[in-house]
């Protein structure tokens, strides 16, 4: 009787942890994988693509979820604030972490103490791009009709917050021009609207800008790293253009709830980077504009996060940029 009871407390014990999600037994139901943009740009895109290798690697489905809204703000928030149980991961960007904690003051939570960040899956070069009838064919050329043309300008972004519209901020500032910032739920109908003639220009990312470059939709001018993007090589940077020093390069990883366990935090990463090493997936995000990151470990992206932190709260105040 006496093991019987040891048997059946042992098991109930196993059932308890399975059921709550354990490290030990962990997934053992389906993980979602919230977007905080709209779908069809590029963080949506690459979102999916992780979900299918991870749903292979971890035996689970994994669904992706839009939640676009304030900057982004909405859908890491989301997860901040649910169960750390590593059943809930979000696809966080350099806006969410690193440029919104200084330009929203209510932001609802703190990308260092609420988050732990899992994986660096993407970075990429902004590139300005123009719309085709803007009658400007290089950096100097625009900045000369934007000082022609006070606030008639407009240019787009994929949110408040984002590499584009602080890339906007800190031109104007470094041009000495007066453009009107539009934000969008997303970069994908931010694109759609510039081809459509409804605003003038965008500092898009690169995974999203590069298929309309290449088609001839919109026209490239420079892009906003210090050294030339390898996918566009004849395109000048905006440092070589005369507005020296501009750097800014967009990313974004998956983080999760703060109080994740370890095990938990382990398995993703190494799902995730086996993920990003298959020949594949390699392949779709080159096609997208992007280098492969040589962060890898948790360890080395809760550091970068650190940094960029405090190199982005530095350039929202030098740029002047505010929530729309």
């Amino acid at each position: 009787m006496r093991r019987l009871l040891v048997f059946i407390a042992l098991a109930a014990a196993a059932s308890l942890a399975a059921a709550q999600g354990g490290p030990q037994s962990w997934p053992t139901r389906p993980l979602r994988l919230v977007v905080p943009y709209a779908a069809g740009g590029p963080i949506d895109i690459s979102s999916r693509l992780l979900a299918a290798k991870l749903q292979e690697s971890l035996g689970q489905p994994v669904v992706v979820e839009n939640r676009p809204g304030a900057g982004g703000n909405i859908g890491v928030d989301l997860i901040a604030k649910g169960p750390a149980d590593g059943y809930s991961l979000v696809m966080s960007a350099i806006a969410t972490l690193a440029i919104n904690p200084s330009l929203y003051p209510d932001l609802p939570y703190d990308p260092l103490r609420d988050l732990r960040h899992v994986t660096l899956l993407v970075q990429v070069p902004n590139v300005l791009i123009v719309a085709n009838d803007l009658p400007a064919k290089n950096v100097q050329e625009l900045v000369a009709l934007a000082k022609q043309r006070p606030g008639k300008l407009d240019f787009g972004s994929g949110s408040t917050g984002s590499t584009g519209h602080l890339a906007g901020e800190l031109f104007k500032v470094m041009t000495g021009t007066y453009m009107v910032h539009i934000p969008y739920k997303g970069s994908a109908p931010a694109l759609a609207d510039m081809m459509a003639g409804r605003i003038h220009l965008m500092f898009d990312n690169l995974a999203s800008a590069l298929p309309s470059i290449k088609a001839g939709k919109v026209r490239a001018l420079a892009t906003t790293t210090l050294k030339r993007s390898s996918f566009l090589t004849e395109l000048p940077t905006l440092d070589e253009a005369g507005l020296k020093g501009f750097d800014m390069t967009t990313w974004w990883g998956v983080s999760v709830a703060a109080k994740t366990p370890q095990p938990v935090v382990d398995r993703l990463s190494a799902d995730i980077l086996k993920a990003m090493d298959a020949a594949d997936f390699k392949e779709r995000l080159r096609g997208m504009g992007s280098e492969a990151p040589a962060i890898r470990t948790p360890e080395q992206f809760n550091a970068f996060v650190a940094s960029e932190l405090k190199t982005y709260t530095a350039l929202v105040k030098r740029s002047g940029a505010k929530a729309d």
